[in-house]
């Protein structure tokens, strides 16, 4: 149920988005405390984006789950931003991130919800 957008103006080979997909995807896992084989996350690369009147490197993210905490939301902005800095050298002043805490009855999968 946890998923993960990211929108960036910086172009990401074929050969680096697999990697960045697969860490992306067990760090939402492993901050959420959710079984990996619910977690979802997207990519998109190479966007027209501008941020404080600049089109510098920059990102902005969604990250819905359900339950998901204001501590998680902490953590997560911290982990995420840092390993959008180390893979992307996105400076964490660069990014955005969107949290939203998903109620169950409003996540629908396999034909029904969570709720």
């Amino acid at each position: 149920m946890p998923y993960l957008k990211l929108r960036t103006n910086v172009g990401i080979g074929r050969e680096q988005s697999p990697q960045l997909l697969s860490e992306l995807s067990q760090l939402l896992s492993g901050e959420t405390g959710k079984p990996e084989r619910y977690v979802m996350v997207e990519l998109a690369a190479e966007r027209d984006m501008i941020f404080a009147g600049s089109s510098d490197p920059l990102a902005y993210l969604e990250c819905k789950s359900i339950g998901l905490t204001s501590t998680q939301a902490k953590a997560l902005s911290a982990s995420i931003s840092k390993l959008l800095q180390g893979r992307l050298q996105l400076p964490p002043d660069r990014v955005y991130i969107e949290f939203d805490n998903c109620p169950a009855e409003y996540w629908g999968w396999n034909g029904s919800t969570f709720g």
